[in-house]
């Protein structure tokens, strides 16, 4: 059984996002691998790049999920060590902070399992439920939108640089970025909290990196949707929708009352994702912020993309403060 090595345990719950109504939680099963998010060294951060995609997952256990009212959900992890929780309860906004946060807690539920963190068996995990004071909705990319990765350097070797050999501590955010996301956060009211989602192709391996750099920075607070490496792999059938899409459909879908505005890049797919997702749903997608990214071939095929289509707001910026300016004339902000 996993649970008999050495390393302790642990239970990494990803934010993620319901309703008053659907309670919708995922996240792994690992063992404890003591990544050492602070650390700055080369070596130490190449161990740690190899630390968070070598992970021994904990397979088949069941765990327990605590609600502030003491209610009690139940999962089992897969042989990944991912798990699932969702189940239709009411009133949940009621356990909510005024930012729509609600916390709980996980714990393996087989008593013979005693080698946690300082044999605590409880871990920390929170769920969104946008405010009633949201107005609209955001989808944000993360690579080269607010972070710069490289994801369009000659055969990605700036993105697998950055990846390795620096800190979440040490990378900058792309300027301004931090100022926009807070002000549609805040939207045109000054405290409408609206919800931020961020969605990457990254896989989940990077999650507390991300996690950390988000909150290092000073971004407004997000659930993180990420992709399992086996997704990243797995051959695409015809018709199958990027990880990417998918989300952010299902965002959508969850809050139908809600609009969005949807912020990319132009280097990969954000251009043909969001302008798929806002014809699938024509009323719902208020703009599409595309970052423009130094390559002439792919800056000239998202032009080209562009050039005919009215049915939403599409603006190509090269800093935050254009999309600033854009988002002021049209009411998201104040």
């Amino acid at each position: 059984m996993s649970w008999l090595k050495k390393d302790p345990l642990q239970i990494i719950a990803f934010q993620s996002y319901g309703t008053d109504s659907h309670f919708y939680a995922r996240g792994r099963a690992l063992e404890d691998e003591s990544i050492d998010l602070e650390a700055n060294n080369t070596w130490q951060l190449i161990v740690n790049s190899w630390k968070r995609f070598g992970t021994d997952e904990i397979k088949h256990v069941g765990l327990d999920l605590k609600l502030p009212n003491n209610n009690i959900l139940k999962a089992t992890t897969d042989r990944k060590g991912y798990f699932w929780v969702e189940a239709n309860l009411e009133n949940l906004k009621s356990l909510t902070n005024d930012e729509g946060w609600l916390p709980f807690e996980l714990s393996y539920n087989d008593v013979n399992i005693k080698r946690t963190i300082q044999n605590q068996n409880r871990f920390p995990g929170e769920l969104l439920i946008p405010s009633s004071k949201a107005k609209f909705g955001v989808a944000s990319d993360i690579d080269d939108t607010i972070l710069h990765t490289g994801v369009v350097s000659l055969l990605k070797w700036r993105l697998i640089y950055n990846s390795i050999f620096k800190s979440a501590k040490s990378r900058i955010p792309l300027e301004g970025s931090v100022e926009f996301f807070h002000k549609l956060h805040r939207g045109s009211s000054g405290d409408n909290a609206n919800p931020i989602f961020y969605v990457s192709h990254s896989p989940w391996n990077l999650y507390r990196y991300l996690e950390l750099f988000l909150k290092q920075n000073d971004f407004p607070k997000g659930p993180i949707l990420l992709r399992s490496v086996s997704e990243a792999l797995k051959k695409k059938e015809l018709g199958d929708k990027p990880q990417k899409q998918k989300e952010i459909l299902n965002l959508l879908k969850t809050y139908p009352d809600l609009p969005f505005i949807l912020i990319g890049d132009s280097g990969e797919h954000d251009p043909d994702i969001y302008i798929e997702v806002a014809e699938k749903f024509p009323n719902r997608i208020l703009a599409i912020y595309l970052r423009c990214v130094k390559h002439k071939k792919k800056m000239l095929r998202v032009r080209r993309l562009i050039e005919n289509y009215s049915l939403t707001p599409v603006l190509l910026v090269e800093n935050s403060q254009q999309a600033i300016e854009h988002a002021r004339e049209h009411g998201f902000i104040v």
